[in-house]
């Protein structure tokens, strides 16, 4: 299958019942959150797993791939590029509901740092209600964007590390603030001594989401 992103695919079925779009973060690709998936697909044998690389390469790291631009830039700047962003995953999004002909109520997406951020914004924006959103380390990119913009209330699962140097916690404490406000029912999770990573019970905690979910 092609794909307007370059996607790397795990327990490729014929006939999924359900999918999970894995958004990865700033400077990495597909293959790097593909352990993610692979740490999954026994558990979900009817679930394909797709982990695009983001749409633009990277400027700190040109091997990598960013979502959108995040150096340097005003708020205005950075919410602009990541309307880019938005665009196109939403588009790899309907890619996958096609060509799999799956249910939008079967699809999940689940980000990491700045793959959270995209996964966040564009799963609220859009007005077909995909089943959930599991955010690793991430933030709202712009949070009076969204509150003008949101048009589905997923399920949500929030998780980050208490010593996150690269999104600090406050980032988390602010996005849980902003859904508990806009009654948008969330989970949320801490990790003690855990920095910009996802640790083996964020993966444990994330699979029996997903299972109850999808």
């Amino acid at each position: 299958m092609k794909y307007s992103l370059n996607t790397k695919i795990i327990n490729s079925i014929e006939s999924p019942e359900s999918a999970i779009i894995l958004c990865h973060g700033y400077g990495g690709d597909g293959n790097d959150i593909s352990i993610v998936a692979n740490y999954w697909k026994n558990f979900l044998p009817k679930t394909i797993f797709l982990c695009p690389d983001a749409p633009e390469i990277c400027k700190v790291n040109p091997s990598g791939f960013q979502w959108f631009d995040l150096m340097d830039q005003t708020p205005e700047e950075t919410l602009a590029k990541s309307l880019v962003a938005e665009n196109k995953l939403n588009k790899f999004i309907n890619e996958v509901i096609q060509q799999n002909k799956i249910n939008i109520n079967k699809i999940a997406l689940v980000g990491f740092s700045q793959g959270c951020m995209i996964s966040l914004q564009t799963s609220l924006k859009r007005k077909d209600k995909i089943s959930c959103v599991i955010g690793y380390s991430g933030k709202i990119i712009n949070q009076e964007h969204l509150d003008k913009n949101i048009a589905s209330k997923p399920e949500i699962y929030l998780m980050h590390g208490d010593i996150d140097q690269v999104v600090p916690l406050d980032n988390f404490l602010a996005s849980k603030e902003f859904f508990i406000n806009k009654n948008i029912k969330i989970n949320t999770k801490i990790f003690q001594n855990c920095e910009h990573r996802i640790p083996t019970e964020g993966l444990s905690i994330g699979l029996e989401f997903l299972k109850k979910n999808l």
